[in-house]
């Protein structure tokens, strides 16, 4: 049994990739707290090799950080579509990519003390890339790299995008 009883739950604000809802609970004290949670739909984030034996990076502008991140592909999981479909299509979106060895690896909580968004990873393999399709906010750029410098990339801090870490961490062991 949960150690906090949930005695409201509103959505106080939303927009087409998240809502805020606002819970009422009482707390194991007996105390009550509102606690705000940040709710998004399931997610994939895809580790793209090529044939070649190059890991597919993607640099994006993130307006929230106001900065440029090395990534690899991931998006949200829309209503109706199966995790490996939203893996394939997030390929083809970002990179350009298709595949025909596409692995589900696992999950994880993206951000667990503010939002209930659940990650889930793919390790793609002989990923032949093409013309991407971004959409107008996805300001990227495409850049396969060989497998020993993304991981020196990852260990000196310049990949700093802490979902893209996890999965390079989890699918080393995978590549070598």
């Amino acid at each position: 049994m949960p150690p906090f009883q949930t005695l409201n739950s509103n959505i106080v604000w939303q927009c087409p990739w998240y809502a805020v809802r606002q819970d009422q609970i009482l707390l194991p004290n007996g105390d009550h707290a509102e606690y705000n949670v940040v709710v998004k739909s399931q997610a994939v984030w895809v580790l793209p090799v090529t044939a070649q034996g190059d890991i597919v990076l993607v640099r994006q502008y993130r307006h929230t950080v106001q900065d440029w991140c090395w990534e690899i592909p991931a998006g949200s999981v829309k209503p109706g579509q199966t995790l490996a479909e939203a893996a394939h299509e997030e390929l083809r979106e970002e990179i350009g990519g298709v595949t025909d060895r596409l692995t589900y690896r696992g999950q994880f909580y993206t951000a667990n003390g503010i939002c209930n968004e659940v990650g889930h990873y793919f390790l793609a393999e002989n990923v032949i890339l093409g013309e991407p399709a971004h959409e107008p906010v996805e300001v990227m750029s495409i850049h396969p790299t060989p497998i020993a410098e993304v991981y020196r990339l990852a260990r000196s801090g310049q990949i700093s995008d802490a979902t893209s870490l996890l999965v390079l961490l989890l699918c080393e062991p995978h590549l070598q």
